[in-house]
């Protein structure tokens, strides 16, 4: 298998989940900037979205949605516990996450990485993001993960986003920062899960650290 990634992106949540199952995959960078990937391969000709995560299968298929991406890997090795058993409530409580996490906080930071286009309407998102971010906070006030005491791949996908925020490393590229300074269970749950060694060789390796 093959994980086209660009670092710091969301493409993160799989390289931990990655990680975390001990998969057999080869880490593809694409540069954001020309849109080319290592080997100089046009990275339209991957996706013609342009965007990552894309997985890619030793027979060609191709996957290319975050969430879709970090299940399917989860099954292949199901006894991890990255993800529920299907059909129980465990795994509904976790596809309620996963959309969650993309409608609601992922593409709720699109106008603040682009604060310069998107003017005047940060001063609307930003604090939908916060509240969404205070919301959690609270989810995450008795329960070690998302899901309860379980390490899941919503926590992986988490990880990933709240690093675009204050907490992380993509602060210095936008004009619109948001800030976590009270919100003290989220900020105990991003340290908690940042500690694992799996999120440590994903960080190292996109030159996170």
């Amino acid at each position: 298998m093959k994980l086209y990634y660009i670092p710091g992106s969301c493409s993160l949540s799989p390289h931990i989940v990655i990680n975390e199952l001990g998969l057999d995959v080869t880490l593809l960078k694409v540069d954001h900037r020309r849109h080319k990937v290592e080997g100089d391969i046009d990275f339209y000709d991957i996706n013609p979205l342009g965007y990552v995560p894309i997985l890619e299968l030793d027979d060609g298929t191709r996957f290319r949605e975050g969430p879709v991406i970090v299940q399917y890997l989860a099954d292949q090795k199901p006894e991890s516990g990255l993800t529920p058993p299907s059909g129980t409530l465990e795994w509904y409580r976790l596809q309620e996450w996963l959309g969650f996490l993309t409608s609601e906080i992922h593409k709720g930071f699109i106008p603040l990485l682009y604060a310069t286009l998107a003017g005047k309407y940060v001063d609307t998102a930003r604090p939908k993001l916060e509240a969404r971010f205070a919301w959690i906070d609270k989810q995450l006030a008795d329960r070690t993960y998302l899901l309860g005491d379980t390490f899941t791949v919503a926590d992986a996908y988490l990880f990933a986003l709240t690093g675009w925020g204050q907490a992380g490393w993509l602060k210095s590229q936008y004009n619109a920062p948001i800030y976590f300074d009270d919100l003290t269970h989220l900020q105990t749950w991003y340290s908690r899960v940042r500690q694992r060694p799996a999120v440590q060789r994903a960080l190292l390796a996109e030159g996170l650290e």
